[in-house]
């Protein structure tokens, strides 16, 4: 797990998706989340750097 895109993903949640998996359906849904609520944001970048996915 790279430390500083777990800390973009807490910070900035859709900068720390977007350097997991790039500009891909995942970058979409988390900039929806964020929008409608900064934790679903942060809970769903964090799941992406943990899991390690890539897009």
């Amino acid at each position: 797990m790279n430390i500083v895109n777990l800390i973009c993903a807490i910070l900035l949640p859709p900068l720390g998706a977007y350097l997991q998996v790039g500009a891909t359906k995942h970058l979409v849904l988390n900039l929806i989340l964020t929008f409608l609520g900064w934790l679903p944001g942060i809970a769903h970048a964090v799941w992406l750097v943990v899991t390690k996915q890539r897009g």
